[in-house]
């Protein structure tokens, strides 16, 4: 398997977002590179911002769109077209309703499952071909609420746990930069007491 050249976080850019649930994505890479010590940079012919970060020994891009969620394809694809990082080196992190709060799952290929964020890369790639990490938000009970849902703050015990999730992630994201996807899914799957 493809080592991991480029994390992408998924989310809507501005202060008014920044607690969203659907910012999940945003705040893992916020989250990584804040252990770090390292800042983001407005990167403007990559529509978004960029930090680099070292994993598990590899110096690995993060990339935070500047554009909303939906057009979220067109920073990806220029990232990846900017550093030569093909598709399958990248990991795309999102908000994902399907799963509970305090839940991270890995996962390569696939369709968008309705998070336009994906929808927006998979339309501009052409396939989608490229690792995604979905930290678990979930699901308000009524698709008519979904909106209003991933565009809400989550309440302080879901907050809690999507923050849990997020440290979970990170703890395996050395075994997926070095390409041992399979060893970091059966350690971040594996359901802990």
């Amino acid at each position: 398997m493809a080592e991991i050249r480029l994390i992408v976080g998924l989310g809507n850019p501005g202060p008014e977002h920044a607690l969203d649930r659907h910012n999940a994505g945003f705040r893992l890479v916020d989250t990584l590179a804040e252990r770090q010590g390292v800042r983001f940079g407005l990167e403007s012919k990559l529509f978004g911002e960029t930090a680099r970060v070292d994993i598990g020994g590899q110096q690995v891009w993060l990339l935070k769109p500047a554009t909303f969620m939906n057009l979220s394809g067109k920073s990806v694809t220029a990232a990846l077209r900017f550093w030569k990082i093909e598709p399958e080196q990248a990991l795309l992190v999102h908000d994902e309703l399907d799963l509970p709060p305090g839940t991270a799952r890995l996962k390569f290929d696939g369709g968008h499952g309705g998070q336009n964020g994906l929808r927006d890369t998979i339309r501009l790639l052409g396939h989608g071909r490229f690792h995604r990490l979905r930290i678990g938000i979930g699901h308000p009970g009524h698709k008519d609420r979904v909106v209003g849902w991933v565009l809400g703050k989550p309440g302080k015990d879901d907050d809690i746990l999507i923050g849990r999730a997020i440290d979970d992630a990170i703890d395996v994201l050395p075994l997926v930069v070095g390409g041992e996807i399979n060893e970091a899914m059966k350690r971040l799957h594996t359901s802990k007491p």
